[in-house]
C-alpha cells in the first residue's frame, strides 16, 4: 500500500511538473507585446494627467504670485514671472514629447532638444539677472551651440524628410 501510495505521489508530482512546465513553455512563447503597449499606454496616460496638473497648478502659482507686485521691487517680480513661464514652457514641451510618444508611438528628438533648450534659456535669463561670470556665460554659449546642431541635424535626418522632401517640390512648383 505504502508502494502504491508512492508511486501515485510521484505520478502527480510528475504530471504537476508537466503542466507547470507546459504553461511556462506557453508564456514564454507568447507575444508579450500587445500587454507591454497596454501597460506604456496606461502609464504614459497617468504622465500625461500629472503633467496637466503641474502646469495647472503653476499657471495658478504664477498668477497667485501676481500680488508681489504690490509689496516687492517690479524688476525682481518680473524677473521671476519670466522664469516661472519659462519653466512652464519647458513643461509644455515635455507635454508634447509625451503626447507625441503616446499616439506614434516614438520619441521626436526635436521635441527633446526644445524642451532642453527652453530650460537652457531658462537658465541664461536667471544668469542674465543675477550677473554670471565670463566663463559661466562660455558655458551655457557652448551648450546652447551644441544642441543648435543637434536641433539642425535632428531635422536634417528626420525619419519622416524624406515624407516631406518629396512634397515639398511639387508644393513650390504650384507657388
Amino acid at each position: 500500500m505504502k508502494a502504491t501510495m508512492r508511486s501515485n505521489d510521484s505520478f502527480m508530482f510528475n504530471s504537476s511538473l508537466q503542466q507547470s512546465s507546459a504553461w511556462l513553455a506557453k508564456a514564454l512563447e507568447a507575444d508579450l507585446t500587445h500587454f507591454w503597449m497596454k501597460g506604456i499606454k496606461a502609464v504614459l496616460s497617468l504622465l500625461i494627467v500629472t503633467i496637466l496638473v503641474g502646469l495647472a497648478g503653476g499657471v495658478l502659482r504664477i498668477f497667485l504670485n501676481l500680488e508681489a507686485l504690490f509689496t516687492e521691487p517690479l524688476e525682481q517680480v518680473f524677473r521671476q514671472l519670466i522664469v516661472d513661464t519659462l519653466i512652464i514652457l519647458a513643461i509644455v514641451e515635455v507635454f508634447k514629447t509625451t503626447v507625441t510618444y503616446f499616439s506614434e508611438g516614438r520619441v521626436k528628438v526635436t521635441f527633446i532638444v526644445d524642451t532642453i533648450l527652453v530650460v537652457m534659456l531658462t537658465e541664461i535669463i536667471s544668469k542674465w539677472f543675477s550677473e554670471a561670470h565670463l566663463e559661466q556665460w562660455m558655458i551655457l554659449g557652448g551648450i546652447l551651440g551644441v544642441l543648435a546642431i543637434i536641433r539642425v541635424v535632428a531635422v536634417q535626418w528626420s525619419p519622416t524628410r524624406g515624407e516631406n522632401t518629396q512634397e515639398w517640390p511639387q508644393a513650390q512648383k504650384s507657388h
